[in-house]
């Protein structure tokens, strides 16, 4: 169990109703929230096995956690120090905060550069780090209202460099089959280019190094939104090949 299904619980726990998602009847997974049926826990990857000295921090607008379709949990699935906490605009959270004041840690906020003010560092397709730190990656998770949001009435994250990407420079350079656009098909999105969290944790693991990374977190996503439109009741868009490319991808890697 991970940070974030840590938080899956906690919010659970304040909630006083049920929370009744698209696909409220489906019988799912505590874990990958996907059907039972088309469960994928058992192949998810061994963070043993993964060597990456990056960091994310996932702030989930409130309900967001809740959502099966959610694709931050893929981040932490994957990469062992992934933190996640619920945004507050008025709360002030001091796990966060120390998360954040850790000296270990060079946190950056991955947004799109158009809404960096003008004396705000921007780190542009690629990521690089002092001396001795480790990228610390925080992600607004949610929709992009949310994450737009987030981003303004967060006063305690200006002071940190924004990471971000021109999607069709960057994607030239990751070695999985992706395009210009999004292949996360469980939601629909408000612009283009608009990816889900876990895609673009994928694009920022590429930026700083870790293309292998990058890569698995891909796959893995791939893996995820083929699973779960496996059980609603619209067409699947999603890459019929994916759980083959991503236990392909495993193999090679262990050899």
């Amino acid at each position: 169990m991970h940070a974030v299904h840590r938080l899956h619980q906690f919010r659970k726990s304040l909630s006083t109703t049920t929370y009744k998602a698209r696909g409220q009847r489906v019988i799912r997974c505590d874990l990958c929230r996907l059907s039972t049926t088309f469960c994928i826990c058992a192949i998810a990857p061994k963070k043993s096995s993964v060597s990456t000295n990056a960091g994310f921090l996932l702030l989930m607008y409130d309900t967001e956690v809740l959502k099966p379709s959610n694709t931050g949990k893929l981040i932490a699935d994957l990469i062992p120090d992934t933190f996640a906490f619920l945004w507050s605009r008025t709360t002030k959270n001091e796990e966060l905060q120390a998360v954040l004041d850790d000296p270990q840690w060079q946190p950056f906020v991955v947004f799109p550069q158009e809404y960096a003010d003008d004396n705000r560092q921007v780190h542009l397709n690629t990521v690089a780090c002092e001396q001795g730190k480790r990228p610390l990656f925080i992600m607004l998770d949610g929709s992009w209202r949310e994450a737009k949001k987030m981003f303004r009435k967060s006063p305690y994250l200006d002071k940190f460099p924004l990471v971000s990407f021109d999607p069709k420079m960057l994607l030239d350079n990751i070695s999985s089959p992706v395009g210009a656009d999004s292949r996360y098909t469980v939601r629909k999105t408000e612009l283009e280019h608009q990816f889900s969290t876990a895609e673009v944790a994928a694009r920022v693991l590429d930026m700083f190094g870790e293309k292998a990374n990058g890569q698995l977190l891909d796959l893995w996503f791939d893996v995820f939104n083929y699973q779960y439109q496996k059980s609603v009741c619209q067409r699947n868009k999603g890459n019929v090949n994916a759980i083959e490319n991503y236990q392909n991808f495993l193999n090679k890697k262990e050899l």
